[in-house]
């Protein structure tokens, strides 16, 4: 199946992307706004790739041949001409991925298909700034890409079916297990379970009834979660866990998605988790 993939976006879930699918064989083109971000993706690439070559699992001459199948450019035409699949993989902003497919529609060929990174936006919401909805499906990828075995695929209000056989036959041939989500709710599935598993335990925490260290433990050793859900938070983001806990919220206003105001002023304070060396646990 490989053929030509189109990545917009360079950042840690786009370079990502982008990599799998150029080991896999693959052409790719990842497209950013500017040459400072690009250079950050292809950087993180290349160290991806080299780590994968120091552990033995990949070899030299197959990461070189990979990263020989990655091209960049900032201009997104250039980026989505030929491609037969186009990743979206922006900030996690209605209005900006709404922005973004309103171009691919204009820009892409007819059977392209297009494809959301998003994590808990409405597929069916970006779609419909697109004159063709049908093409649109949910790819959610998990981080960091390269390691992250699962891909949860969504169907949108009107996706069809060849575009949801395509979108899994795509993330199956670049070594990824998918689960379909097969309505097209806010959060989908894993992002609404972590979502109100993390809320929960954070009120928890803020209520006194149990340190955030005990929490984890309970979580890793009675249900045998590889993290707890406030250390995955902290890897994470802090900030990207409410971000997508309140589009879920403004979607459905189900109580159990309002962040509880500690969380809130770990955000105002900028206790970010691990990116800012403090979280839940201190990373100083």
């Amino acid at each position: 199946m490989a053929g030509r993939l189109a990545v917009i976006g360079a950042g840690l879930m786009g370079s990502g992307i982008a990599q799998v699918a150029a080991q896999a064989g693959w052409q790719v083109t990842m497209r950013d706004v500017d040459d400072a971000a690009i250079a950050r993706g292809t950087a993180g690439i290349r160290a991806s790739l080299d780590k994968f070559v120091a552990k033995q699992k990949l070899s030299a001459e197959d990461a070189d041949a990979a990263y020989g199948r990655l091209a960049t450019t900032t201009d997104l035409g250039d980026a989505v001409a030929e491609a037969d699949i186009v990743v979206e993989a922006v900030f996690e902003q209605v209005e900006i991925k709404q922005r973004v497919f309103s171009e691919l529609d204009r820009l892409c060929k007819d059977t392209a298909v297009l494809a959301t990174n998003t994590s808990a936006i409405p597929i069916t919401t970006i779609a419909s700034v697109t004159n063709r909805p049908e093409s649109v499906v949910g790819t959610h990828f998990f981080s960091p890409v390269p390691m992250m075995a699962l891909v949860e695929l969504v169907r949108g209000y009107q996706t069809s079916d060849a575009t949801m056989a395509t979108a899994k036959a795509f993330s199956e041939e670049i070594g990824k297990t998918v689960v379909v989500v097969n309505k097209d709710i806010a959060g989908f599935v894993t992002t609404r379970l972590i979502c109100a598993l993390v809320m929960e335990a954070t009120r928890l925490v803020e209520n006194g009834v149990i340190s955030a260290e005990d929490l984890d433990t309970a979580c890793r050793l009675g249900f045998g979660h590889a993290m707890g859900p406030l250390a995955t938070t902290d890897l994470t983001g802090v900030d990207v866990l409410v971000h997508a806990t309140e589009n879920i919220w403004a979607d459905t206003k189900d109580g159990k998605f309002t962040p509880p105001e500690s969380l809130l002023r770990m955000v105002a304070a900028g206790h970010l988790g691990r990116k800012s060396g403090q979280g839940f646990y201190s990373y100083e």
